[in-house]
C-alpha cells in the first residue's frame, strides 16, 4: 500500500517534502516529478544505503585521474635525458595530458549530460588503459607525447562525471552533505599522488642500478592494471544517477535507481508528470552559465579552477625537481621528502577540508587557503635556492604551508563551485575542467621553461595564480555549500 500526496505543479516543495516524509516513514515514496527524486536524494534517502559505495567508485577513477597526472613527476628528467629533449620538448611531453583532457572535459561535461552518467563512466576507462601501455613501450617522444594525450582525455571525461556523481548521490545538508562529498575528491587525489611516489619508492629500491631507466616506464604502465580494476568494478556496483534520469523524464527508471542505490521503496504516481519538459544536454548549455545568476557563479568559479591548477600544477607536479634542484638532495632524499610532504600537509588538508567545509563553507576555507599559498610563495621566492640547513628548513616549511592550504583550500573547494554552483540540467563541470585543464596546460608547459631561465625566481610568477583568486573570492562572496540548487531547476 502506498501513501498518495496530493500534488500540484504550483507546489513541487511541499509535494517533495510529502515523498521524503513517506520514505522517512517506511511506507513508499510516491514520486510525481524530478523534484521529489531530488528531495529524496538531499535529505539523504535510507539508512541502509548502496549511494556511499557508489560514490567510493566514483572517487577510485578519481584517484587513477591523480595518478595518471602525477605519475611522470619522477621520470621526468629520465625522459629527458633518453629522448635528449630540450625545455620546450619536455614540457611538450609533461603537458600532452592536461591538453588531452580539455577535449576530454569539453566533450565529458557535454555528454555526461547528454547520454548519461553511468554510460560515460564505463566508456572513459579503455583511455586509461590504451594509454598506459602505449606510454610504457613508447619509442620517442612524440609517441609518449600522443600516449599521454589519449590518457588525458580519459581524464578529463571521468572527472566531470565524478563529480556529477558526488553531487548526485550525497544529502544536502549535515556530515557528510554534497559539499563535502565533493571535496572528497582532493584527499582522494593526494592519496593517488602519495601512491605513485610510494610505486617510485618500491621501484627504485628493487631496480638494479643499470635499469633505472625503465623506471619512468614501469610507473606509467602501472597506471593499466587500476583502470582494468576499476573497470570490473564499475560494471558490476555502478547505476545511473536518479536525478539525471528523472530530469530525463524517466521516474520510472529514477525509481528502480532510488530503490537499487538507495534502498527506497519509491513508487511513480499516476498522475506523475509524464509530459514534464526534459532537460536534455545541448552546447547552448555552455552559453547559459553565461547570463543571469549563473555568470557571476560561473566568473567565480572558473577563476577558482584556473588559478588553483596553475600553481598547484606548477609546484606540485615541480615537487621532485624543485626538492632536487634547488635544494641539491639525492633521488631517494627527494622521493621521501615528495611523499612525506604531500602526506602530511596536502593529504592532511584535504581530510580538513572534507570534514569543516559542511560548518564553516567553501567560501571561507578556499580564501584562507590561498592566503596560505601566496604567503608560501612569496617566501620561497625570498629564499631562493637554499645554501644553509637553516633555509633548506625555511624552504621546506614553504612548500608545506603551500600543499595544506591547496589541500583544504582551493584544492578541495574548486570542485566544490564547479558543481554544486549549477542544477542537475546545467552542471557546469565539463565548462570549468576545460578551463582548468587549459590552466595545467600553460603551468605544465610553462614551469621546466621558465625555471630553467628563472630559477627559485619562477615563484613571483607563480604567486600571481593564488593572488588573483583571493582577490576573485573577495569580490564575489557566493557560498554553494549548503545550499539547494537544484530546486533552481523546479
Amino acid at each position: 500500500m502506498s501513501v498518495d500526496v496530493s500534488l500540484s505543479s504550483a507546489a513541487p516543495a511541499q509535494a517533495s517534502s510529502a515523498a521524503s516524509s513517506a520514505a522517512r516513514a517506511g511506507a513508499p515514496a510516491v514520486i510525481r516529478s524530478a523534484a521529489d527524486v531530488a528531495q529524496l536524494v538531499n535529505e539523504g534517502g535510507a539508512r541502509v544505503s548502496n549511494a556511499r559505495w557508489i560514490v567510493a567508485i566514483a572517487l577510485g577513477g578519481v584517484f587513477l585521474d591523480a595518478y595518471d597526472l602525477g605519475a611522470l613527476a619522477f621520470g621526468l628528467k629520465d625522459v629527458a635525458r633518453e629522448f635528449q629533449l630540450t625545455p620546450a620538448g619536455t614540457g611538450m611531453v609533461a603537458s600532452a595530458i592536461t591538453f588531452g583532457a580539455i577535449v576530454g572535459a569539453f566533450l565529458g561535461g557535454y555528454f555526461t549530460d547528454r547520454i548519461g552518467r553511468y554510460r560515460v563512466f564505463m566508456a572513459d576507462m579503455l583511455c586509461f588503459v590504451i594509454a598506459a601501455i602505449a606510454c610504457a613501450l613508447a619509442p620517442n617522444e612524440y609517441v609518449l607525447a600522443g600516449a599521454r594525450f589519449v590518457m588525458g582525455l580519459g581524464v578529463g571525461i571521468d572527472l566531470p562525471v565524478a563529480m556529477a556523481f558526488l553531487a548526485e548521490f550525497s544529502k544536502l545538508k549535515g556530515r557528510g552533505n554534497k559539499a563535502a562529498r565533493v571535496a572528497m575528491w582532493c584527499p582522494t587525489w593526494y592519496a593517488a599522488i602519495c601512491g605513485s611516489y610510494l610505486l617510485v619508492l618500491l621501484c627504485y629500491s628493487v631496480l638494479p642500478a643499470s635499469h633505472s631507466a625503465l623506471l619512468w616506464r614501469i610507473i606509467l604502465g602501472f597506471g593499466a592494471i587500476p583502470a582494468l580494476a576499476i573497470i570490473a568494478v564499475r560494471s558490476r556496483y555502478m547505476s545511473e544517477s536518479p536525478v539525471w534520469a528523472a530530469n530525463q523524464g524517466d521516474l520510472e527508471g529514477a525509481a528502480k535507481i532510488l530503490k537499487r542505490s538507495y534502498g527506497i521503496d519509491a513508487v511513480v504516481a499516476k498522475d506523475a508528470e509524464r509530459v514534464a519538459q526534459k532537460r536534455p544536454a545541448a552546447w547552448s548549455n555552455y552559453g547559459k552559465l553565461l547570463k543571469g545568476v549563473y555568470l557571476r557563479r560561473t566568473t567565480l568559479a572558473t577563476i577558482i579552477a584556473v588559478a588553483s591548477s596553475f600553481a598547484y600544477n606548477a609546484v606540485a607536479f615541480g615537487l621532485p625537481v624543485i626538492i632536487a634542484s634547488f635544494l641539491a638532495q639525492s633521488m631517494l632524499t627527494t622521493i621521501l621528502m615528495s611523499l612525506a610532504l604531500n602526506l602530511l600537509f596536502a593529504f592532511t588538508g584535504g581530510l580538513l577540508g572534507v570534514r569543516l567545509v559542511p560548518k564553516v563553507g567553501a567560501w571561507k576555507l578556499t580564501v584562507v587557503g590561498y592566503a596560505f599559498q601566496l604567503t608560501a610563495l612569496v617566501g620561497l621566492a625570498l629564499v631562493g635556492k637554499p645554501s644553509s640547513g637553516g633555509e633548506v628548513a625555511w624552504a621546506l616549511g614553504f612548500l608545506a604551508l603551500f600543499l595544506l592550504g591547496q589541500g583544504f583550500g582551493p584544492g578541495a573547494h574548486s570542485m566544490t563551485f564547479a558543481s554544486l554552483s549549477y542544477p542537475t540540467s546545467l552542471r557546469g563541470v565539463g565548462f570549468n575542467q576545460t578551463l582548468m585543464r587549459a590552466s595545467s596546460t600553460v603551468s605544465l608547459f610553462l614551469f621546466p621553461v621558465l625555471a630553467a631561465a628563472l630559477a627559485t625566481k619562477v615563484f613571483w610568477v607563480i604567486a600571481i595564480a593564488p593572488a588573483i583568486g583571493l582577490l576573485a573570492l573577495l569580490a564575489i562572496r557566493w557560498e554553494p555549500s549548503n545550499y539547494d540548487v537544484d530546486a533552481e531547476d523546479f
